[in-house]
């Protein structure tokens, strides 16, 4: 499928309306300039709405109409009915299919089991029906888990990068030459920590993601939940970061447990990587910034937003410090 377009968007729907309106009257180079589109791209548009009407400007699917190559549908679903009603591999169906006269490569089987959700065998109920469930990570109580998790974001030049000057401006023009010459703007590096049941979320800009960092992150992680009367974090659980697989990281987890997730599987430490994204959308790219140190000093404002006035569905409609009873009126006392 294409990718979703935005309701404004110069192609989306709406703004394919507006190209064939602006084409009934002015030439299709002037209208495709103007759009900053090809001209070719605003032909294409304004053909299909002549063949199909508004239908036409809707977005249409990327995979061929036809496809010769394509495993028959009969194939396929005598693929699925031998490895639900027998559960044989990829390589038996490959055989069985191969004696009856229709030969399927094992790959080919092997990829459209992977289709169907039976690609593994667990999957499958003795019945034949896919038992196959998405399954939650709850912590049961505060501290029970901690996640942590480091977000790399680029650093913001003086006076603001491109987002504020515009791509192609003498200012980013200025920025793209210092790089050529060997100047490197760099990165910095948002190390977050949010507690699983209460979903209180503790974030800092540091300048790198080296272990002794990540160690005085945690430190400074644990001291700032126990203000909120988590004094004690039974797990932790990080991706396979070198920093988090540091000897100096595994003596700082001190009793908790350590845990960390199956390489390349995110989903895994769900929960901070939830909080990633509202941090990009809510904060980093939320506004324009003219300055990193503007940006770094709106951190401490946005962990107080998000702790103790954003509304999270986690906890019908109220922030996450409302599931802490201990220490919140005092530490919001101290932020007034």
């Amino acid at each position: 499928m294409t990718s979703p377009t935005h309701a404004n968007a110069p192609l989306s729907p709406e703004g394919r309306r507006r190209l064939i309106e602006r084409c009934r009257i002015r030439p299709i180079s002037h209208v495709a300039a103007e759009m900053g589109i090809s001209r070719a791209t605003a032909s294409k548009w304004v053909n299909r709405y002549k063949r199909f009407g508004n239908t036409g400007l809707l977005d249409r699917s990327s995979s061929p109409a036809r496809q010769p190559s394509a495993t028959p549908g009969y194939l396929v679903q005598q693929i699925e009915s031998m490895r639900r009603e027998h559960k044989w591999s990829a390589s038996r169906i490959a055989f069985e299919l191969e004696q009856a006269g229709t030969p399927v490569s094992r790959r080919t089987i092997t990829r459209l089991l992977a289709q169907l959700g039976l690609n593994r065998r667990k999957f499958i109920d003795p019945n034949g029906e896919t038992n196959r469930e998405p399954q939650s990570i709850n912590a049961k109580r505060p501290g029970h888990m901690v996640h942590l998790d480091v977000k790399k974001v680029g650093r913001i030049p003086d006076g603001g990068g491109w987002r504020v000057h515009g791509k192609g401006s003498e200012k980013a023009k200025a920025v793209a030459r210092t790089k050529t010459r060997g100047a490197r703007i760099g990165y910095i590096y948002l190390h977050s920590a949010i507690d699983g049941h209460t979903r209180l979320a503790y974030t800092e800009a540091l300048p790198d993601e080296r272990a002794v960092t990540a160690v005085a992150f945690l430190g400074r992680a644990r001291a700032w939940f126990a203000t909120h009367g988590i004094t004690r974090i039974e797990r932790v659980v990080t991706d396979n970061g070198s920093c988090y697989r540091s000897a100096a990281f595994r003596e700082a987890v001190g009793t908790s447990r350590h845990q960390r997730i199956t390489p390349y599987t995110p989903r895994h430490n769900g929960k901070v990587e939830r909080y990633n994204r509202i941090l990009a959308e809510e904060f980093l790219y939320a506004r324009i910034w003219r300055s990193e140190a503007e940006r770094a000093a709106a951190l401490e404002t946005w962990n107080r937003h998000y702790n103790y006035h954003r509304p999270h569905g986690a906890h019908e409609g109220q922030p996450p410090a409302s599931a802490t009873s201990a220490h919140v009126d005092n530490v919001m006392a101290s932020y007034n």
